[in-house]
């Protein structure tokens, strides 16, 4: 009969493995997702609409994830922070909460404005056409993808990154490489808009050595608890 200290002991165990998982789904999901945008519209955020017509299914495919993305990213935050355990700390985790939140808020935020433009522009093709609407609508996509969401994930990875160096719960080498490429996102946004595939990049590998790690901690336990029974 197994009791119910054994029960809550294997439920918190396998909750970091579910939520590992699920980083690595968000990582997937929007490195197709930004794929798919970055090669369907064009790198500049003033454009004649073009894309409207020849690529709205493949620009429509491409938000409709973002949704999904999103809730698997809230997974993947929730298992960060399980990692910390008692070493958390609030002033850190209020830059960790709030960049992570930003992030996800203005992704989806741009996914709804160009939601919107396709929704229009099926059902009013030429209304858009040399509109306003439309320019205004393309910046404000523009800037909250390339400009304030990534910015906002450097943010959250170099806030992650002074964590982990202060709390080793990650590898070093980890850390610093995440502070370069927190670094590149803060401040290398104008160079290119592939730029933004650095986020979801990381995050799978991030999930990765989560698992590889709660793999490894529940086979040496195991192995513990093997050679215990076998000595008793």
């Amino acid at each position: 009969m197994t009791d119910s200290s054994t029960l809550v002991t294997d439920r918190r165990l396998r909750t970091p493995r579910a939520a590992a998982i699920a980083g690595i789904i968000f990582a997937v999901l929007m490195l197709i997702s930004y794929t798919l945008i970055l090669r369907s519209i064009p790198p500049h955020s003033v454009d004649t609409g073009d894309w409207l017509e020849a690529n709205a299914a493949t620009v429509s495919l491409a938000f409709s994830l973002v949704p999904f993305a999103g809730i698997a990213f809230l997974w993947s935050m929730g298992v960060l922070r399980n990692r910390l355990g008692y070493l958390e700390d609030q002033f850190f985790s209020t830059l960790f909460f709030g960049s992570g939140f930003l992030y996800l808020g203005m992704t989806f935020a741009a996914a709804a404005i160009a939601g919107g433009l396709l929704t229009v522009h099926a059902l009013y093709p030429d209304m858009l056409a040399g509109s306003g609407v439309y320019v205004f609508a393309r910046v404000v996509i523009y800037k909250f993808n390339t400009v304030y969401a990534t910015r906002m994930a450097g943010m959250y990875m170099f806030v992650l990154g002074t964590i982990w160096v202060r709390t080793e719960v990650m590898p070093r080498w980890l850390a610093l490489v995440t502070f370069v490429l927190a670094l590149v996102l803060l401040f290398g946004v104008g160079f290119t808009t592939w730029v933004a595939m650095i986020f979801p990049a990381w995050v799978f590998l991030i999930s990765a050595l989560i698992l590889i790690y709660d793999y490894r901690s529940q086979d040496g336990g195991a192995a513990r608890r093997d050679g215990v029974a076998v000595e008793g």
